[in-house]
C-alpha cells in the first residue's frame, strides 16, 4: 500500500522546558493535525524539539491518529524523527509496534511529510 496527501495544523501549543541561552532551548509541544488524501482523520502529536537557533531545530515525538488509511478504520501511533531547517520542517515517521487498532490492526507504515505553507505539509507512506 502507498499513500499521500496533505495534513493541516489545526493547533499548536509549545512551552518551553529548558532554555540555555537565547534561542537555545528544549520546547513541548502538542499538536492536532487534520489529514486529508489517503490518510483521513486526525493527528495529535507530542513532539520534544531541540532549537539550536530561532531557525533551526530537530525533533522526535509521537502521534495518536484515528481515522481511515487507505481505506480501512482504526487508530495507530507513529514515531516521529525530523527537523526543522531554512523554513521546512521535515520527518520520517514510523508506526510503533503493537499499536495499530481496528482494521488498522498489524498495519506497518513507514512514510516522511515535510512542511508547504500556511501550516500544511505534505504527507506519504508505504506499507
Amino acid at each position: 500500500m502507498n499513500g499521500e496527501g496533505i495534513f493541516t495544523i489545526t493547533q499548536w501549543n509549545e512551552e518551553v522546558i529548558k532554555e540555555k541561552c537565547e534561542q537555545v532551548k528544549t520546547v513541548h509541544a502538542s499538536v492536532v493535525q487534520a489529514y486529508e488524501g489517503d490518510m483521513k482523520g486526525e493527528g495529535h502529536v507530542e513532539f520534544i524539539m531541540s532549537y539550536k537557533s530561532g531557525i533551526s531545530a530537530c525533533f522526535v515525538g509521537f502521534e495518536e491518529f484515528i481515522g481511515v488509511i487507505d481505506g480501512r478504520r482504526g487508530t495507530v501511533t507513529f514515531k516521529h524523527d525530523g527537523s526543522f531547517e531554512d523554513g521546512v520542517a521535515r520527518s520520517a515517521f514510523t508506526v510503533v509496534a503493537g499499536t495499530a487498532t481496528g482494521e488498522l490492526s498489524g498495519v506497518n507504515l513507514t512514510g516522511h511529510f515535510t512542511s508547504a505553507e500556511s501550516g500544511k505539509a505534505n504527507y506519504s507512506f508505504t506499507e
